[in-house]
């Protein structure tokens, strides 16, 4: 991508400067994207080739690669293999470099909010084909990633349905631990929590966990794997969804109460 981008420029007469005047771009900006030490966004490519007057066969080949280029994919297995704790150490290193995180979890609520008996069913092993994991050491990880919460510079949105709340991954006394501390993060200043019921009409489908942020990437976890996205339109187009999903969800006290009334009922199903 890089070598075709900078030979296009060149083959056109154009600098570096005056390409970066046409796209609106900072000098320095073309300059790494042309030595490969910045991936331009598919929208970056786009401006470019524009600016160029680029033949569209030409045109259309580069888009497809920089559209893979801004793909990323990653099995569970291969994380499986080489230890999840290596996956949580990523994750920290995400969260740490972001500011703004809104997690969408229709099915499962996340790591940052588990308690640690959830956390051990949860990265537990789920089926035969599962390769063995080293469960206590990806746990205990999962747990330090928690600190981040109380660090006021960054702002956490949990957005869940009722179902993702309800379903018994854990034993009842698990299921009710998760549900009350759910409910207590749900008071730090820096976190907001919004449960979607499930008797609202809600004109669209949950269909993937994935958690933007910033507005910079976006992760989308599958049966199989995770794809990281970093289109700028996929991004837009899941902070869409998100926005649209949250103004059908309890929030504040409302997603609170939700969540104690949950944790009472799991207690009621021990009794």
């Amino acid at each position: 991508m890089a070598e075709a981008l900078r030979g296009l420029r060149r083959a056109s007469g154009l600098s570096g400067e005056r390409l970066a005047l046409r796209c609106n771009m900072s000098q320095t900006k073309i300059s790494r994207i042309e030595t490969g030490r910045a991936l331009p966004t598919v929208i970056d490519v786009e401006r470019i080739l524009k600016a160029l007057a680029v033949p569209d066969e030409v045109a259309d080949e580069l888009l497809r690669l920089a559209r893979r280029a801004n793909v990323d994919y990653a099995s569970w297995r291969a994380y499986a293999r080489v230890g999840l704790y290596h996956k949580q150490a990523e994750l920290r290193a995400l969260e740490s470099s972001s500011r703004v995180m809104r997690h969408f979890l229709p099915a499962i609520p996340t790591g940052l909010l588990h308690v640690r008996e959830y956390a051990v069913e949860t990265l537990s092993p789920t089926v035969t084909s599962d390769p063995a994991r080293d469960v206590a050491r990806a746990v205990q990880a999962r747990m330090d990633r928690q600190a981040i919460l109380d660090d006021p510079s960054r702002s956490f949105w949990f957005l869940m349905t009722e179902q993702a709340v309800k379903w018994q991954r854990a034993s009842i006394e698990a299921m009710a631990a998760q549900c009350s501390h759910m409910a207590e993060i749900n008071r730090k200043p820096n976190v907001a929590i919004g449960i979607v019921p499930q008797g609202v009409h809600v004109p669209g489908t949950p269909m993937n966990i994935f958690v933007v942020y910033d507005e910079r990437l976006v992760t989308v976890e599958l049966f199989s794997g995770e794809v990281v996205l970093r289109d700028p339109r996929d991004i837009t187009q899941h902070l869409s969804l998100f926005e649209l999903f949250w103004s059908h969800a309890l929030t504040g006290d409302d997603a609170s109460a939700f969540l104690e009334q949950a944790a009472g009922g799991f207690m009621r199903q021990r009794n």
